[in-house]
């Protein structure tokens, strides 16, 4: 078992890096122009909020459709950072950065003190946590910007550009990511409650409300920058391939580690049978909670890599109709599926913006809302478990211990 362990990580270790390398060339050597860049750029965006949709829906039996809200939440986050230090002004890495550690340190902290308590009901948690965010943020504007902003202006301006960029770049990442999954876990709290057709109504709400909201950012909220309903521009277009790859590499590994450990088998095991789960001692309220927190923690990711190689964001690029595209993913590569999620999460983006639009006749992709429902009902008439099922590559595939001499001779003997 050891040995077949080792071959199937060697055997996805050299795949990646020959997919790597491959690309890197083609687009080196200009083999690859833009518009392809931005196909397989998208095409790993989308596979990363689809891949934390599986891990929601497939994997933990939660119906959402709250993905593009909390991608468009780390978009629009990571952008603000980067807008704000190309124009001289580090506000936005000391805000999101430390605010999201202070908050998340809050978190802790208001947790040890919630479990000194018997009995505390769902809209008290949802108080404490929402005002340990609101204490986080409100310090961390008022108190640390004035104090760490020039410190950390300094520091990023001694280093060269190049790397300057790049750390910039990662805080912007990691911030869109922290501020998707803080969002994530204060819905989280009282909307998990709900059954789970009535948490997918919820989480649709969810994306129109975001989209709301970003279409006033320069009015209803404190972000002039972001220019509302116009769209923001003037987004330093840092994405390339090895900060999509690393980033797509790392969902994959979180999420095949999660999987695989007891945490992962917790958060099936709420998908199977949530009443049996409890029963055996699994909480199923902060299994639920950390599926979903994590999956969107994935969106905000994908968020930042898609709006720094777009340059441009417009509200309503995360309208609730756009939200069905990680569903159909999900569902067309198979519940349960990452590789399914993967392979078609690619073949998707190909399949709208590279097929109908270059090589079939002009006006056919206005025919994509005709083309989605007819899609959907042929696969679930005439394979209901998606393209590739349950199956899994063998590196992403759980591999069980291998049994104790005694009990195969045990076994053998019953036999």
């Amino acid at each position: 078992m050891l040995r077949r362990m080792r071959k199937s990580t060697v055997y996805f270790i050299a795949g990646g890096l020959i997919i790597f390398v491959v690309i890197q060339l083609l687009l080196s050597l200009g083999i690859l122009n833009n518009y392809w860049r931005g196909i397989i750029f998208w095409g790993a965006a989308i596979s990363m909020v689809a891949l934390g949709l599986n891990l929601i829906y497939g994997f933990n039996g939660q119906f959402s459709l709250g993905q593009y809200g909390f991608y468009a939440i780390g978009a629009y986050a990571s952008a603000d950072i980067t807008y704000r230090w190309v124009h001289s002004d580090p506000s936005g890495i000391v805000v999101v950065l430390f605010g999201s550690l202070l908050t998340l340190g809050l978190y802790v902290a208001v947790t040890a003190f919630l479990r000194r308590f018997y009995g505390v009901t769902v809209m008290a948690r949802f108080t404490f946590y929402i005002l340990a965010t609101i204490l986080a943020f409100a310090i961390a504007v008022a108190g640390l910007v004035p104090l760490l902003g020039p410190a950390v202006n300094s520091i990023l301006q001694v280093l060269p550009a190049a790397i300057s960029r790049q750390i910039v770049f990662f805080v912007a990442l990691l911030g869109g990511a922290c501020l998707a999954g803080i969002a994530s876990f204060l819905f989280g709290i009282p909307v998990l409650e709900l059954g789970s057709d009535y948490f997918g109504i919820a989480t649709l709400g969810f994306t129109i409300i975001v989209k709301v909201l970003l279409d006033n950012t320069d009015t209803i909220l404190p972000f002039p920058e972001m220019k509302g309903a116009r769209g923001m521009i003037g987004i330093p277009q840092w994405t390339t391939w090895p900060w999509v790859f690393a980033s797509l590499l790392l969902v994959i590994l979180v999420m095949r580690n999660v999987l695989h450990s007891s945490v992962g088998r917790a958060i099936v095991s709420v998908r199977e049978d949530e009443r049996a789960a409890e029963l055996v001692g699994i909480d199923a309220a902060t299994t639920k909670v950390l599926a979903f927190v994590l999956g969107s923690v994935f969106a905000g990711l994908a968020g930042g890599i898609r709006a720094h190689d777009l340059a441009f964001l417009h509200p309503q690029s995360f309208n609730f109709i756009q939200s069905f595209n990680p569903l159909i993913i999900v569902v067309f590569g198979g519940l349960s599926s990452m590789t399914g999620t993967i392979i078609t999460g690619f073949f998707w983006i190909f399949l709208l913006e590279g097929l109908l639009r270059l090589y079939l006749p002009e006006g056919f992709e206005t025919w994509r809302l005709v083309v989605y429902p007819l899609v959907l009902l042929v696969m679930m008439l005439l394979r209901p478990e998606g393209l590739f099922g349950r199956y899994e590559i063998p590196f992403l595939r759980r591999v069980l211990p291998p049994l104790p001499t005694k009990t195969v001779e045990i076994q053998e003997e019953a036999v």
